[in-house]
């Protein structure tokens, strides 16, 4: 299987999920299966069912995150010398050159994006477009509403 590149704060941010969920949400799950087994017949028992929905639930988000882990390569660019160059995990400020708005964008891999945080993937139209394209670049990045027009005005390692 190859490698999945991961920011540092997405690799923290999976390492705390899976904490939460192994010592807090993990044993909680398993005292209400416990409970809800007290309460008699398992067949008709609704909170039994939804109980080991949510074990269920949590056993593959656990084993989901311990694969993603297994398979990142943890990109920290903090660390790297700034060239001025735009790689994965550097943090892209823009110009549209059509509206002269600014945007700034942090390229980061599929389980990071978020758009409303400006987290965009690695391939997104966008962050294709612009990854090796160097500081003060003007760049026409396809996009599905067509060709947008860009002008790198900083790219940032932090």
């Amino acid at each position: 299987m190859s490698k999945v590149p991961l920011t540092k704060r997405g690799e923290d941010n999976l390492r705390a999920e899976l904490s939460d969920l192994k010592s807090n949400r993990r044993p909680k799950v398993i005292e209400a299966i416990a409970e809800a087994r007290a309460h008699g017949d398992l067949k008709e028992n609704a909170e039994y069912h939804a109980a080991r929905d949510e074990q269920s639930f949590i056993e593959g988000r656990i084993k989901e995150i311990e694969g993603k882990l297994g398979n990142a390569q943890v990109i920290d660019v903090t660390t790297m010398e700034p060239t001025g160059k735009v790689i994965f995990g550097s943090t892209v400020t823009l110009m549209d050159l059509d509206s002269e708005e600014e945007i700034t964008y942090q390229i980061v891999g599929d389980d990071e994006a978020d758009l409303k945080a400006n987290r965009i993937s690695f391939g997104s139209p966008v962050a294709k477009g612009l990854i090796g394209k160097m500081e003060g670049d003007e760049v026409g990045v396809s996009t599905p509403k067509g060709v947008i027009e860009y002008e790198i005005l900083k790219v940032e390692y932090i």
